[in-house]
């Protein structure tokens, strides 16, 4: 047998890093930037509802989740974004962590043609890169959608043609988007779905960090359309609302149509979240102050970063997230890979080159000039990778 239908997606950024900097020592004790993995506690009572639940590991789960996790779910989102709750039977599933939803959502949302023509899936670029082999499985064409600083960080609603829509089975929209932490707001929300909704594509909202922010909460795209689901998918999870991302547990909520499909692969396919881990994911969504004291952390690590960094690297607080994407082009002259060794050699820092989270395009490569830092640890780390970082010099 020869070609696979994965052969045309590069490696994913880790296993690119480990490659740039093999054979390399570094210039200081490792410090770990790459990875969004929060540090933060998680929360005091996991423990005791694991607990109580410990004997529900004997069962069979339920494919979707168990009702009373799909409930917490729709009252937390009704009360999150001001909606009538979506309907826990048909509108909601468990799942695994968002990357297994949002990879298995392509499978069973996207049609084998569109227009009479292989179908197209919109990625933001940069992009999360599960997004690029859920295209891949799906036998898809990726359209890469540029997100750039001019365009204040979110993919250009007008950068589409009526020929791409038309051919366009589901587009990938993340806010606050990951690496770059912009946020969308209602009107761009509006927009987006009305273009989805014309041209009969689906909009996967994927609103991981949509509970990480530093002003007013993120607009989410359920609370752009008044509650309207149609066409409409959203995914969440606990990974980082709740620092709980070895929980694996996240959901899908919307459409109910699309829903069904979802569930239909899931019940021929897919691994149900277990009963015991349900019951912690319940308690997580039923509880804010937890969610409340993570993001007072953030926001005053955030604190910190203004005062070393203020606008050098092109340097604005994001939205929402805990990414730092500085543009290191313009404060060193080094394009994101170079600066990725640079800070690897000198002050033993592990980023992410900006480049290997975004694809390269006829309309120009949107992360070669950035690099990505995770602001995952405490105020004393967060203030030693600030002085590592300001030490380097152009």
């Amino acid at each position: 047998m020869t070609g696979n239908r994965f052969d045309t997606l590069s490696e994913s950024a880790f296993v690119q890093l480990r490659k740039l900097l093999e054979g390399r020592p570094g210039g200081a004790p490792t410090m770990d930037l790459t990875v969004g993995e929060p540090k933060h506690p998680i929360p005091d009572f996991v423990k005791s509802v694991l607990n109580e639940n410990i004997s529900d590991f004997a069962p069979y789960p339920p494919p979707g989740g168990s009702f009373a996790l799909r409930q917490a779910i729709s009252i937390w989102m009704a009360r999150r974004y001001g909606v009538k709750p979506l309907d826990p039977e048909t509108q909601i599933a468990a799942v695994n962590g968002t990357r297994e939803a949002l990879f298995n959502a392509c499978l069973a949302v996207t049609p084998t043609t569109k227009a009479s023509k292989q179908p197209i899936i919109i990625l933001p670029n940069p992009f999360y890169h599960c997004y690029g082999s859920g295209v891949a499985a799906a036998g898809a064409e990726p359209y890469y959608w540029n997100a750039t600083a001019e365009t204040g960080h979110l993919p250009d609603l007008d950068g589409i043609d009526e020929a791409t829509w038309e051919r366009t089975a589901v587009v990938f929209m993340c806010s606050p988007a990951n690496p770059q932490g912009a946020a969308a707001g209602g009107d761009y929300w509006r927009r987006l779905l009305t273009l989805a909704r014309k041209h009969d594509v689906v909009v996967f909202a994927d609103e991981c960090y949509s509970e990480i922010y530093f002003g007013d909460p993120p607009t989410g795209a359920i609370e752009a359309a008044d509650g309207d689901t149609s066409n409409l998918l959203i995914f969440n999870s606990l990974s980082k609302r709740s620092n709980m991302a070895g929980l694996r547990s996240g959901f899908v909520a919307g459409d109910a149509k699309l829903i069904a499909q979802i569930m239909k692969l899931r019940r021929l396919g897919g691994a149900p979240v277990p009963l015991p881990l349900c019951a912690v994911s319940a308690a997580c969504w039923q509880d804010e102050a937890h969610v409340e004291v993570s993001r007072a952390l953030y926001a005053s690590k955030f604190k910190l970063i203004e005062n070393a960094i203020g606008n050098r690297f092109g340097y604005q607080t994001p939205d929402g997230g805990f990414f730092l994407w500085l543009n290191t082009q313009m404060e060193w002259g080094l394009d994101g890979e170079a600066a990725t060794l640079r800070l690897w050699d000198e002050a033993g820092m592990r980023v992410l080159p900006g480049g290997y989270l975004a694809h390269n395009t006829p309309r120009g490569h949107p992360g070669t000039d950035y690099i990505r830092v995770a602001v995952v640890y405490d105020a004393a780390t967060t203030t030693e990778m600030l002085d590592r970082l300001t030490s380097i010099k152009a």
